[in-house]
């Protein structure tokens, strides 16, 4: 059975290096038979929270919050991609996820999470598994940190550090088992 992946990329900044890390998991995941569809804060238009999407009457809500809400709804799971920002997750990132609520829910989440330096966002990383949790998107317990990302990856998200492609490989091994024992638990709790 096909899984519908939602990669939520975070970084409104003008020179991302992270896209790079988004191309590079979109690939992977597509090349593993799912449906991806990429969610990037830089072009998604959400105001700062001041209401949930859940908050605003049916089809009430702005169109760039329904949209991403229906994405968000139809995905059997999330890779969430993160720098990291001063030991935690970017702004942009807590806006979008505190947008949602039940889009969420029983749904697991995998993390990708970079930086320019050695520890590849995994202080950030700390702070996302909480984060995930509370929203009812259990993180797996395998995470994808990557360490130097400029010279990680190139402009079109493939890989110059090979074994990333390795590493990838085990952390969707992993997201998939969840994705489908937990797809499998909704489709028979409905």
């Amino acid at each position: 059975m096909q899984l519908e992946t939602a990669v939520l990329y975070a970084s409104a900044r003008r020179e991302r290096a992270g896209i790079r890390v988004a191309k590079f998991i979109e690939k992977q995941a597509a090349d593993r038979g799912h449906a991806v569809r990429l969610i990037d804060c830089a072009n998604c238009a959400l105001p700062m929270l001041d209401r949930m999407y859940k908050e605003y009457a049916p089809g009430e809500a702005p169109q760039a919050m329904r949209e991403i809400g229906e994405r968000l709804a139809a995905a059997d799971g999330f890779v969430v991609l993160a720098a990291e920002y001063n030991h935690s997750v970017p702004a942009a990132l807590k806006n979008l996820l505190d947008h949602y609520q039940s889009e969420y829910h029983y749904k697991p989440s995998g993390i990708v999470t970079y930086s320019a330096g050695p520890f590849g966002g995994v202080r950030g990383l700390v702070n996302l598994r909480a984060i995930l949790a509370e929203l009812g998107t259990p993180s797996i317990p395998t995470s994808l940190p990557v360490s130097r990302v400029n010279a990680a990856f190139d402009e079109n998200g493939e890989a110059v550090e090979l074994d990333y492609v390795k590493r990838a490989g085990r952390f969707l091994d992993e997201y998939e088992w969840y994705a489908h024992a937990l797809k499998a638990a909704r489709e028979r709790s409905a």
